[in-house]
């Protein structure tokens, strides 16, 4: 998923008052004379997924980010066990920006204030649309991690054309943009070993655009459980035919990240009864039972417009403050889609948990890691980490995709899954020698 972010929080009502710095620790040892184990052979990993694979972060696709993407942390720690080289496709230095992305400029009495970076894009042109292409990458690829690409679209023919996903088009050659999928594209590069981590823009479209589809934006649909099982099934079938070994992921909570636990209806509440000199202490939404009061069990996203509150809608002034002027279904995940994404989720998970089992491929539990990293939080070699905004280490400045230490997290998560089924002895990254969000 590909979110586009404003580039200041000064109106979010953060209320970030404190930033801890973390503390120089001593690295986790694991102790052991690293071995491959019996029964997987490393020597091609090929990594399937993706924004989260990609190494997308700060709201947008940057070489620095490209290369402590989890994948490449994990083939550094199979090189030890008889891994062979793992290519991603990384923008130049001269390009190092890539698509863009975020920085923090400076936290202004608690409050973060956003600057985007656009000084070496690699950006080549834009498509009919008005959308960027990214510039071409030509070679083999062992990272296959594409910002946006969704279980049910890795199907479809098209999506590496210029009116696609413009970062499956750059891994395209031109004579291939209109009839290769990503679901035939990844799964003919006769591979060893593999990890797969699709299915999370399956939700997170839907989830971080209200819970409402929008009939122009195919992204913002949720799968249904079926064509879920029927996607999931395919590829895993593909990926194995050869009886391949690897390692699944589970689907994250989508509503355990920054994105929906930051600017919450309590903050947005204080900031309209600040704004107003107590005139207004409401806002309302809309839902499919018609406009309420919206309450703490609502969750706004980090990208909500609060300096829309209060202006005229549709001609109509005061929007947001009245029952018959509710903020749009858009900007709010209400408590009964929130149930319904969670019930997805379950159902999506419990497809990929029975796959893994079925096939005998190892599997990391990113939903119920990344609910721990939430509440109660992790310590690590005596860092604290968990999915505050800015300050939790886990999480970059969109809220959503990993930081340089996130990623280190991860990337270990999938290497103790690959070792307890496989029986290897492969080392763990130590996640102090990376970064959470880069301060001013």
């Amino acid at each position: 998923m590909v979110i586009t972010m404003k580039n200041t929080y000064q109106k979010l009502y953060l209320g970030l008052t404190a930033v801890a710095l973390m503390s120089s620790c001593a690295p986790e040892i694991d102790g052991v004379e690293p071995t491959a184990g019996p029964e997987a052979i490393f020597t091609k990993y090929i990594a399937i997924g993706n924004s989260l694979t990609a190494g997308y972060a700060d709201n947008g696709l940057y070489l620095e980010g490209q290369q402590v993407a989890y994948p490449n942390l994990i083939a550094e720690q199979l090189k030890k066990v008889g891994g062979g080289d793992f290519t991603s496709p990384f923008f130049s230095e001269a390009q190092r920006d890539g698509s863009g992305y975020l920085r923090l400029k400076a936290l202004v009495d608690g409050q973060p204030v956003m600057e985007p970076v656009t000084a070496n894009l690699a950006i080549r042109g834009q498509n009919p649309a008005g959308k960027p292409l990214y510039t071409k990458h030509s070679g083999e690829i062992n990272n296959y991690g594409v910002p946006g690409m969704r279980l049910d679209m890795a199907f479809f023919p098209g999506m590496g054309s210029v009116m696609g996903n413009p970062y499956f088009e750059r891994l395209l050659p031109e004579g291939q943009n209109l009839t290769q999928t990503y679901f035939s594209e990844t799964t003919t590069k006769n591979h060893t070993f593999f990890s797969f981590w699709l299915g999370n823009n399956d939700v997170l479209g839907y989830a971080t655009n209200g819970g409402y589809e929008n009939p122009g934006d195919p992204t913002t649909k949720l799968t249904d459980v079926a064509t879920f099982s029927n996607r999931y099934g395919q590829f895993i079938d593909a990926l194995t035919l050869k009886s391949e070994k690897g390692v699944v992921a589970t689907i994250p909570n989508v509503t355990a990240v920054p994105f929906f636990s930051t600017v919450t209806t309590a903050r947005i509440v204080a900031g309209v009864t600040a704004s107003t000199n107590g005139a207004f202490k409401k806002i309302f939404i809309s839902t499919e039972s018609g406009a309420r009061e919206a309450t703490n069990e609502d969750l706004f996203g980090l990208t909500f417009p609060t300096d829309t509150i209060g202006k005229v809608s549709e001609g109509k002034p005061g929007y947001g403050l009245s029952p018959l002027n509710p903020l749009h279904d858009k900007f709010v995940l209400d408590k009964d889609e929130i149930i319904e994404v969670n019930a997805r989720i379950t159902a999506f998970n419990d497809i990929i948990k029975e796959t893994a089992k079925a096939k005998g491929l190892a599997l990391a539990d990113a939903y119920t890691y990344l609910n721990r990293v939430k509440s109660p939080g992790i310590v690590y070699n005596g860092v604290n980490i968990n999915a505050a905004f800015i300050t939790g280490n886990a999480f970059s400045l969109d809220g959503i995709h990993l930081t340089p230490m996130g990623n280190a997290l991860i990337a270990n998560l999938f290497i103790d899954a690959i070792n307890a089924k496989y029986k290897s002895r492969i080392t763990k990254v130590d996640a102090t020698a990376y970064r959470g969000v880069k301060f001013p």
